[in-house]
């Protein structure tokens, strides 16, 4: 972690593979910043920040039932897109500007968590 945090919030979300999970959110762009074996620090040094933990285990009683979803604001959509072609969802496996004005695409992590990665339509180039 920085030493002089700004003002910011950090998800912290139960996982039932952490090292699944690690792995996958590498693949947006987040490194292990502080490991304490059940408990995980990731970010990507521009803002984002993600705790990871397995200590109680998840506490949605079926996996198509997990109640967790991320939105991650970006402005390097079609860069992080290309990374996860492959675990997007939908038809497109591309990001696509959607009515609500955000240019974003959608994808689960391994344990079924939404993860959505979006940035304003107006501001895209």
């Amino acid at each position: 972690m920085t030493d002089a945090p700004s003002h910011h919030i950090a998800a912290i979300l139960p996982c039932s593979d952490l090292d699944a999970s690690t792995a996958f959110y590498e693949r947006l762009g987040l490194s292990v910043v502080s490991d304490y074996g059940t408990y995980r620090l990731l970010e990507d040094g521009k803002g984002w920040q993600l705790h990871l933990t397995n200590e109680s285990g998840p506490t949605w009683p079926e996996r198509d039932q997990n109640p967790f979803g991320l939105y991650l604001y970006s402005e390097r959509v079609d860069e992080l897109a290309e990374g996860v072609r492959d675990a997007i969802l939908g038809h497109e496996k591309a990001p696509t500007h959607k009515p609500w004005g955000m240019y974003e695409f959608a994808l689960s992590d391994p344990d079924e968590t939404l993860v959505r990665i979006g940035w304003p339509s107006e501001l895209i180039g």
